[in-house]
């Protein structure tokens, strides 16, 4: 956790302009290392606090998700739903370990909703660490409709394949026959079947 916690400290420190920017940072970084009473209710209000930039935001829920506070689920699931796929999956790596019951149902919506597939891959990928009983559904759901569709989406779709495979459930022998017959999901599908036996 402290790997991928560095990880997104050093991403946002890129992305910091002015000097403003930098020293509401070093706050922010001071805030979280401290071990004050009010600690997580501070960084909590972080996440509502009107004007907040994304930065501070993502690093206010990364520190108390990764704490398994609650307070931090809905601003992951916004991140990982987000356009660049870094913050999807530093969303996507927290959510894993908060244990909040609602995370497989977002998951599942998110990597169903036909409108989202661009942003589907962590989200499906979220669904097969979880192993919940909104996965199979939700990937076999996924991966039916893409390979019916003009734009497979390929990543989305060889992740569905993959995800599949490890969650071993019969329900998707199908799928994964008709995927095989796809070029980019043909050794993918090859495996998973091969695990589903």
């Amino acid at each position: 956790m402290e790997e991928e916690f560095r990880a997104l400290l050093k991403r946002v420190r890129a992305e910091l302009v002015t000097p403003a920017e930098f020293a509401a940072y070093e706050r922010l970084l001071a805030l979280v290392r401290t071990s004050r009473d009010g600690r997580r209710d501070e960084l909590a209000a972080i996440l509502v606090a009107p004007e907040r930039p994304l930065w501070a935001r993502e690093i206010a829920a990364f520190a108390l998700g990764a704490e398994g506070d609650r307070r931090a689920f809905e601003t992951l699931v916004l991140l990982l739903n987000y356009r660049e796929p870094v913050r999807c999956a530093t969303a996507a790596f927290v959510l894993a370990r908060l244990r909040d019951p609602r995370t497989a149902r977002a998951a599942a919506a998110l990597a169903t909703n036909p409108l989202r597939t661009a942003y589907a891959l962590h989200p499906v990928r979220l669904l097969t660490e979880l192993r919940a009983p909104e996965s199979v559904p939700a990937l076999l759901a996924t991966l039916e409709r893409l390979l019916a569709a003009r734009d497979h989406c390929w990543p989305v779709a060889r992740a569905c394949v993959e995800g599949l495979g490890i969650l071993g459930d019969r329900r998707a022998e199908d799928a994964l026959v008709a995927a095989r017959g796809h070029d980019r999901l043909s050794a993918a599908a090859h495996e998973a079947l091969a695990r589903l036996a």
